[in-house]
C-alpha cells in the first residue's frame, strides 16, 4: 500500500473539490470533522449509531430513539404499529394509583381489594389538554366490589399532575358522580377517565375537570 501525504486537495483547475471516483474509506477510530457542511444527493447507509442534534425532518424505516422526549409544536403525529403496555394499578389502603409515566392502560382485581380512591398521577399539565386513562376492573367472586354510591368509581379521585401537588375531585358522569360496576362475578368493566386542564394554573383543582364512563361488563368464560 502506498501513501500520499498532503495538507490539502483541490481539483486541477484550482477552483473546486476533487472527485473520489471509487469512494472513500475512513479507518476505525478516525473521524470526519470540520466546520463546513456535507451535501449529498444520494442515500447514506450507517451500520452503527447516528447521533445528531437540531434535525428538522426524520424519515426512518427502523426505530428512532429520542433521548429526552419529543416536542410536537404543530401538525399531527402518526404512530404506526404502536403497542400499549397494560400496567397493574398500584394498590394501597383502598387507594388505586394509576401512574401515567408507566402508560395509560391499567388493570386491577377487586377480589379483597375494593377501591375507595382512584389516584391519577404524573400526567402533563398542558394547557387545554385532554388526557385519557383506561382502567380494567375485574369484579370479585361475589359480584359486590364497588357497586354502591359510597364506593362508586369516580366519587373520589386524586389528581397529581407532573410537578404539582395532588388534589381531590369527583368525576363527572351522567347525572351523578359514580360509575356502578357489574354485579356479575368475575365480570370485567372497562372504565375510561378523561382529564381536561384549562391552562389557568396547574395547582388549582378548579382548573381541571375529570370525566369517567363505563364501556364494559365484558364477561369471562
Amino acid at each position: 500500500m502506498s501513501e500520499i501525504r498532503v495538507n490539502k486537495l483541490i481539483d486541477e483547475a484550482g477552483t473546486g473539490a476533487v472527485e473520489l471516483t471509487q469512494g472513500a474509506t475512513i479507518p476505525s477510530g478516525k473521524t470526519l470533522s470540520g466546520a463546513g457542511s456535507i451535501s449529498i444527493d444520494g442515500n447514506i447507509s450507517i451500520g452503527g449509531t447516528l447521533t445528531y442534534e437540531d434535525v428538522t425532518n426524520i424519515d426512518s424505516i427502523g426505530i428512532v430513539t429520542a433521548r429526552t422526549g419529543i416536542n410536537v409544536v404543530a401538525g399531527n403525529t402518526s404512530i404506526k404499529g404502536a403497542v400499549e403496555a397494560v400496567n397493574v394499578g398500584s394498590y394501597s389502603g383502598a387507594i388505586l394509583t394509576l401512574d401515567t409515566q408507566l402508560g395509560t392502560v391499567f388493570t386491577h382485581d377487586l377480589q379483597a381489594q375494593p377501591v375507595g380512591v382512584v389516584s391519577i398521577t404524573n400526567f402533563p399539565a398542558s394547557a387545554n389538554s385532554f388526557h385519557t386513562v383506561t382502567l380494567l376492573l375485574n369484579q370479585n367472586s361475589a359480584g359486590t366490589g364497588n357497586t354502591t354510591a359510597a364506593t362508586g368509581i369516580g366519587t373520589n379521585i386524586t389528581l397529581t399532575p407532573s410537578g404539582v401537588s395532588g388534589f381531590t375531585t369527583a368525576a363527572l358522569v351522567g347525572s351523578g358522580t359514580t360509575v356502578t360496576l357489574s354485579t356479575t362475578a368475575e365480570d370485567i368493566d372497562v372504565i375510561s377517565f378523561g382529564i381536561h386542564y384549562n391552562g389557568s394554573g396547574t395547582g388549582t383543582a378548579a382548573n381541571y375537570k375529570t370525566f369517567v364512563t363505563k364501556n364494559g361488563d365484558f364477561r369471562l368464560g
